[in-house]
């Protein structure tokens, strides 16, 4: 069996590093998908902080297809199945150990099967059996697969669970809630449907399941980077911004927000994990956007926002650039999301033959950096990107 062991604590180098590794892994899954880089960088969020995600939204809005690219930028094994009302455990955990039962043992043969897996997404998540959701909550809450005399640590970093509603029935309410991260995802507006075709006619990135090189990049060395992440986000120092988060659990609490003690507890986690991608070791205010994400429904992460409102104003991640903007809507947020799109244009149009499709992108993102901030209020990085821009489109 695999070793899962958690590696040591890397140095604060290494870690910046390593958030950076996976800002550009994250960037390269979400890139031809329109409107979806929030599903794809809470992902690695989660995948951080140990927390599972809820992506919620009507049926043919990509939420597969983004899980299914992060997983694949990243490496490792990864286990997707379309869950129903008659879908069986096995399906999913894998069937029974036929040379164990002759011997008188329940097991189970887990290769290639969910409890194996290291990034998972079921669809549908809610139509599973009680047989199928009883076992899953095992293995999501514990990381350990038991059934008969199977039992096995699992690698699991994150498990995406994704529906087109959110249940109605009371009793899958204990279930839906071992999804600490919800996310809700709608149908691209129509100003952007010029962008979905044209996408959609791009090529999808190579995944890298379960193999591929192992050196600086590779897939292995991407699961180290999450992994030595997730180690840093387990000892983020919290102290400093604990005030900060109480304050805003209560306002939550008094806005109508149902925000549980169990939510509460491990809302710190996606804190801690925002404060590592972000490349630091020590949680600050800067850091609370990841918040509205507990919230239980799109009415009340909506709502979760607009009461945070001044506690989030300054709230921006370097790696995880579209979800900070989307959850904390601060101009921060906003420029650090700019910076790095205009780096990344920068970068492809060095690379590329002078043409007119480069240029446009370049001077769409000069048109949104100068509707956004008035000159007097540029960050100081977001201005030198802008130069940059300026003088790329320059006629030479």
């Amino acid at each position: 069996m695999t070793d899962t062991s958690a590696p040591a604590e890397a140095p604060p180098a290494v870690l910046r590093q390593d958030a950076e590794l996976i800002a550009g892994v994250v960037a390269a899954a979400g890139r031809g998908l329109v409107d979806r880089e929030t599903v794809a960088e809470v992902v690695a969020l989660c995948a951080v902080a140990g927390e599972h995600l809820l992506v919620v939204g009507p049926p043919g809005t990509a939420k597969s297809e983004a899980v299914r690219r992060v997983a694949g930028q990243l490496g490792g094994r990864y286990f997707e199945y379309l869950l129903g009302r008659f879908t069986e455990p096995n399906e999913l955990f894998g069937p029974v150990d036929l040379r164990s039962l002759r011997e008188g043992r329940v097991e189970f043969e887990t290769a290639g099967m969910l409890p194996e897996a290291d990034i998972a997404f079921l669809d549908e998540v809610f139509l599973g059996s009680t047989a199928v959701l009883n076992t899953l909550l095992g293995l999501l809450n514990e990381r350990v697969f038991r059934r008969g005399g199977t039992v096995l640590a699992s690698p699991l970093r994150v498990c995406v669970g994704a529906a087109n509603q959110l249940p109605e029935d009371p009793a899958l309410a204990a279930f839906a809630d071992r999804f600490l991260a919800r996310v809700f995802v709608d149908p691209v507006a129509d100003a952007r449907l010029e962008e979905l075709l044209e996408a959609g006619r791009r090529p999808a990135p190579v995944a890298h399941h379960g193999g591929g090189p192992t050196g600086p990049g590779g897939p292995d060395d991407r699961l180290g980077a999450l992994d030595r992440l997730a180690v840093a986000a387990r000892g983020c120092e919290l102290d400093g911004v604990t005030p900060l988060l109480v304050s805003a659990l209560r306002r939550l609490r008094a806005a109508g927000v149902p925000v549980g003690d169990r939510r509460a507890v491990r809302s710190q986690r996606l804190v801690a994990a925002a404060a590592v991608l972000d490349g630091r070791t020590v949680a600050t205010a800067r850091d609370l956007w990841v918040l509205p994400l507990v919230a239980p429904t799109a009415d009340t992460q909506a709502l979760a926002r607009d009461t945070l409102g001044d506690l989030i104003e300054k709230a921006a991640n370097r790696s995880l650039t579209h979800a900070a903007e989307e959850l904390s809507r601060s101009s921060a947020a906003r420029a650090e999301r700019l910076a790095r799109t205009g780096a990344a244009l920068l970068a492809g149009h060095r690379g590329l033959p002078e043409g007119r499709d480069s240029r446009l992108r370049l001077e769409a993102a000069l048109r949104e950096i100068d509707a956004g901030f008035a000159p007097a209020d540029l960050p100081a990085a977001l201005a030198g990107i802008r130069a940059e821009l300026v003088a790329a489109v320059a006629p030479s």
